[in-house]
């Protein structure tokens, strides 16, 4: 037992948290929860809680099927729904999970972005990420193919009349009262479409407070009786949600891609970093972009990109560099624009940080930013300028993951199977539907 466990334990002990909620994530990103009493956290802190890892999608066979789940309470926070009833005031924290030896879990989508923290603090760096998560507000309904959003706003609208400035008030209470700092939050361009931006954080703390975002989100959409979804396109002619992600390395207090003598204040490190996600970005876009209707997004979404490209301030490129406040040495950063805010963020961010090391490691090489609005090249431009394409669907995402060495090595050789073989599933579900394009084509 250390400080932050005696800490926890008396918080429950004097704010009378009747439950203790133990959160962690299978390898496609779905959160999973189990509920304890809190006469159980001593010992689940000493000793783990065991569970049935055989039916988690992808955790382990049935014959290895024990597995721990390992409160870390430095995650701990109060659940902000309970505060007016007592007697189901609760509280979270995120798991490690562990086999029975106390040996991590390679299976772990926590633990893989873990690898790629340790990784980086070896080369002296710590990873700081902020993202800008999208989302659509949709009526109540029970019949998925009738959406209808809940506003008909636009970008930075000042609505009146609907629950949507409401909704983000509430939205954001809740997270900062879990100690998840926002920045900004304001319509989309799309009717029904939101967005709000947290304030950055280590890239381990920011993938656990996106969970913790989803879940918050959802709670409070359906406490004012609406819906919210992170799918990534929704609509077949509205933009589709991104997760724009804001990402710099520091070293100690110094920001390591600030350089004041560069044109746009970019230091080699940041460079390098750049140019290794454009190398890598083919192979791990199933990881960054991991549905099928993910492509729908980056084929046909306002702003989303298609071509492994960057750009200084150029909102078609797949890296941007932001030009705001160019001296300030705290903000040099790049922003990755593929994500989807459907993603796993403990895969999807340790990808990016791994190809990021990889080509600062390796002194890759960054060539000339794109200038040209990159939607608007043809493919034979595009090629001509030396722009490689991403995948444009699941299928093609997939073909290039399986052959990627890279992508097996950041991922661990179990993980990295069982994606493919979840991913494949559902790629060929999708192509076994008889759509009603389809049948109104054909029939």
């Amino acid at each position: 037992m250390n400080s932050q466990h005696e800490f926890v334990l008396r918080t429950v002990e004097e704010r009378d948290i009747r439950f203790i909620r133990l959160w962690f994530t299978d390898i496609l990103g779905a959160l999973k929860s189990v509920v304890m009493s809190p006469s159980e956290l001593e010992s689940a802190f000493e000793e783990g809680v065991g569970f049935d890892g055989s039916s988690i999608e992808g955790f382990s066979r049935i014959s290895e099927s024990d597995t721990l789940a390992l409160p870390d309470p430095s995650t701990f926070q109060i659940m902000p729904f309970d505060q007016d009833d007592p007697d189901i005031i609760s509280a979270r924290m995120f798991c490690d999970i562990a086999q029975p030896d106390g040996q991590p879990s390679m299976v772990d989508p926590r633990h893989i972005l873990r690898r790629q923290v340790t990784e980086s603090a070896n080369e002296g760096f710590t990873c700081m990420a902020a993202p800008e998560i999208e989302f659509y507000l949709l009526e109540q309904s029970l019949d998925n193919t009738n959406l209808i959003a809940t506003d008909n706003g636009g970008y930075f609208d000042q609505a009146t009349h609907d629950r949507a400035p409401s909704f983000r008030r509430r939205a954001m209470s809740a997270l900062e009262a879990m100690s998840i700092a926002t920045e900004f939050s304001h319509h989309e361009t799309a009717p029904g479409q939101q967005e709000i931006d947290l304030r950055h954080a280590d890239v381990m703390t920011m993938a656990d407070n996106i969970m913790t975002f989803r879940h918050v989100i959802k709670q409070v959409a359906a406490d004012q009786k609406v819906q919210a979804t992170f799918m990534p396109k929704p609509f077949e002619h509205l933009p589709g949600s991104g997760m724009h992600t804001h990402l710099s390395l520091f070293e100690g207090e110094h920001n390591a891609f600030h350089d004041p003598d560069d044109e746009f204040s970019l230091s080699t490190t940041a460079k390098q970093f750049i140019a290794g996600i454009l190398e890598h970005s083919v192979e791990m876009t199933a990881v960054t972009n991991q549905w099928t209707n993910s492509y729908k997004r980056l084929m046909f979404g306002n702003e989303a990109p298609g071509s492994a490209t960057w750009g200084v301030s150029n909102r078609s490129a797949l890296v941007r560099v932001p030009t705001y406040r160019l001296g300030k040495a705290e903000s040099r950063r790049v922003e990755i624009r593929s994500l989807d805010s459907a993603m796993n963020p403990y895969l999807g961010y340790a990808v990016l940080l791994a190809a990021g090391l990889r080509g600062i490691k390796e002194g890759y090489e960054l060539g000339d930013p794109a200038e040209d609005d990159v939607h608007q090249l043809t493919r034979r431009e595009r090629r001509a300028m030396g722009y490689r394409d991403l995948p444009v669907s699941l299928d093609q995402a997939l073909r290039e993951f399986e052959k990627s060495e890279f992508m097996a090595e950041v991922l661990g050789e179990h993980v990295f199977e069982y994606f493919l073989r979840a991913k494949w599933d559902e790629w060929h579900s999708y192509q076994q539907q008889i759509t009603n394009f389809e049948l109104n084509l054909n029939y």
